[in-house]
């Protein structure tokens, strides 16, 4: 029975992983074609997805370049997105395997989707079984989709007649909605999008995301002191 139960669940995370991977690899695809756009490198790109290997971030780090920001700009806003992956890295530490080259493979698959699909499991095996193979689906095809948005990049033209340069805010849009639910959090994002109003016609471009991180600031002030 615990042999069935084995392979049931590791034909459903099989099959889980493979979709999900398949459905952030189109976002890779999109990724690819607007950093072609934004006059990035081929290799840039497909290096970031192998390196940096967190879409947020990435699409923040073209965003600014493609407006006319400075690398510095898009260095702060993207490793600002991917400050949250190491808050994630605290709740994996149990799958985390014992040798040191495996250890920092793992370290590279802590992302949204491994931990969501991790944290959703209801025994420590299917927890570490769910992350591997999610993870290494995702990274798969991130970075199939990356290598293919950057060869059909040049081709297709210019992104905006596709729809696709909606692909960076929607993505914001994605990992905002969740958050929304609850009251402080509400009054961070206000807080945060007015900072970025404001500041937006006086700052180069990237500044004003860095800056909204002050909703985030207020609220963690006020929630404190109540």
């Amino acid at each position: 029975m615990g042999e069935r139960l084995k392979a049931f669940w590791s034909r459903q995370h099989r099959r889980d992983a493979f979709l999900l991977g398949l459905a952030v690899g189109t976002f890779g695809v999109t990724f690819g074609v607007l950093s072609v756009s934004a006059g990035i490198s081929g290799l840039q790109a497909v290096m970031m997805s192998l390196l940096m290997f967190t879409g947020a971030s990435q699409f923040a780090a073209v965003g600014v370049v493609s407006t006319g920001g400075d690398p510095v700009s898009a260095f702060g806003t993207a490793l600002l997105l991917a400050a949250r992956n190491g808050a994630y890295a605290l709740s994996m530490s149990r799958v985390m395997p014992s040798g040191k080259g495996r250890r920092l493979i793992a370290a590279q698959l802590i992302i949204d989707e491994s931990t969501a699909m991790a944290e959703a499991q209801s025994n420590l095996e299917e927890t570490r079984e769910a992350f591997w193979i999610t993870g290494l689906s995702v990274f798969f095809f991130w970075n199939l989709g990356t290598l293919i948005g950057v060869l059909v990049g040049g081709v297709i033209g210019n992104p905006l007649v596709w729809g696709l340069d909606a692909a960076f805010p929607a993505g914001f849009l994605a990992l905002l909605a969740p958050h929304l639910k609850d009251r402080n959090k509400r009054r961070a994002a206000l807080i945060g999008a007015g900072v970025a109003a404001v500041t937006i016609p006086f700052l180069p471009a990237g500044l004003p995301v860095l800056l909204a991180a002050s909703g985030a600031v207020v609220m963690t002030k006020i929630e404190k002191r109540e």
